[in-house]
């Protein structure tokens, strides 16, 4: 999907009436917007997106992690979706001085502004699994982190398949209120309740 040319897309967002959003990329994949702040580098937005828009208008990695997220969002709600899953990060704040998770909670209350029936909130550690791309710095950790995986499960990782997991069982076990947020241990948990394939 372009989601710089969404709105022909929106068809595919009709009659769904669950939503999961995994989308997220890394600021040196997804780059800088090329041109001057506010000469068109990003998509046309949403008056609810545009204002925030501008403090960072030409960051790709914002443009993905938190714009595309919202706007997701929006097509599956005018689309009829009642309830939407996102999986923005652990530490995942607004307030953060950090841009990553201050983009994921900026993402988080986005999505919540959307008015979903329910939204449950994924905010995984960091993601164990077997990339396509990643860098030298990015494969080490990887391994280092399935190692201390085996000692400390839920503390500083979790597999992706477990996050599928927990997503799916979320939608079919009964909520906590509107709005729930699942942190990593929670999302461990409750990736047990989906049995794995072949199982």
């Amino acid at each position: 999907m372009d989601f710089e040319r969404r709105s022909e897309h929106a068809a595919a967002f009709q009659g769904h009436a669950v939503g999961f959003c995994c989308l997220g990329t890394a600021r040196a994949k997804a780059g800088a917007a090329s041109g001057p702040a506010g000469a068109g580098v990003l998509p046309a937005l949403s008056p609810a997106l545009s204002p925030s828009s501008l403090l960072y208008p030409q960051d790709g990695f914002v443009r993905v992690d938190r714009d595309y997220v919202a706007q997701a969002a929006e097509l599956a709600r005018a689309g009829g979706c009642k309830r939407f899953v996102p999986q923005p990060s652990r530490g995942a704040n607004q307030h953060s001085p950090f841009l990553y998770l201050r983009v994921k909670g900026e993402a988080e209350n986005l999505v919540q502004a959307v008015g979903f029936d329910r939204c449950t909130i994924l905010r995984p550690a960091v993601l164990l699994c077997k990339r396509q791309e990643s860098c030298p710095v990015e494969w080490m950790a990887q391994q280092f982190l399935g190692v201390v995986a085996w000692v400390f499960r839920t503390a500083y990782s979790v597999p992706v398949e477990t996050v599928a997991r927990a997503m799916v069982a979320s939608v079919l076990q009964p909520g906590k209120g509107k709005v729930e947020v699942l942190e990593n241990g929670a999302i461990h948990e409750l990736g047990k309740a989906v049995p794995q394939q072949g199982t």
